[in-house]
């Protein structure tokens, strides 16, 4: 059966799946971007209609053993993993100075820093690991904003306390500590309400 399409009335219309069991009339087929052949919904899939390009959108990664240099190939690439390689070695990009790995730039850190575990500090814009990544944990040279922050923390409680106080109830914000009617503090002390 053709993979032309359509209807005795509108022979325009729609294609014919190029599946070999199939050959359904579908008016939204689907184009393989492999081997260029259409498909109804059913046989889109590459697994489904057997594509013999299927890894031809596949990615991959081949890490040169002479200087740990990670080379992303996919199937249009051609090839396989010692022809890459060969490519890289003649290329003049493999050098085996680059094998050494960045590491965390703290004192006595030897986290080998990659993409997932890497921090930069947004106030001395040193590269550094996850554990190191606050100002305090690395000894970041300028003092930043939180640090200030944590110095005020203890003090933010008097302050709201004496703002609250020059509201216009006076005694707004006092402790009270009733005694209860055996004459012993309750657990918790209350805060009287303006």
């Amino acid at each position: 059966m053709a993979a032309a399409g359509g209807t005795e009335a509108f022979p325009d219309l729609g294609r014919h799946c190029q599946h070999s069991d199939c050959h359904q009339l579908d008016f939204l087929p689907f184009t393989c971007d492999g081997c260029q052949k259409v498909f109804c919904l059913e046989h889109r899939g590459l697994k489904s209609h057997d594509c013999p390009k299927s890894d031809r959108n596949s990615r991959k990664v081949v890490v040169c053993g002479i200087c740990s240099t990670s080379i992303e190939t996919t199937g249009k690439d051609g090839g396989d993993e010692t022809r890459i390689l060969e490519r890289h070695h003649e290329s003049g990009d493999c050098d085996p100075s680059k094998k050494k790995k960045p590491t965390c730039a703290v004192r006595r850190c030897r986290e080998i820093l990659t993409f997932s575990n890497t921090c930069v500090c947004k106030t001395c814009r040193m590269k550094v690991c996850l554990k190191h990544r606050f100002p305090a944990e690395h000894g970041c040279g300028r003092p930043s904003s939180t640090a200030a922050a944590v110095v005020d923390k203890g003090r933010w409680n008097e302050k709201f306390m004496a703002a609250l106080g020059l509201r216009s109830g006076g005694d707004c914000g006092k402790r009270e500590r009733p005694t209860a009617a055996n004459g012993s503090s309750p657990t918790a002390p209350s805060v009287k309400a303006c």
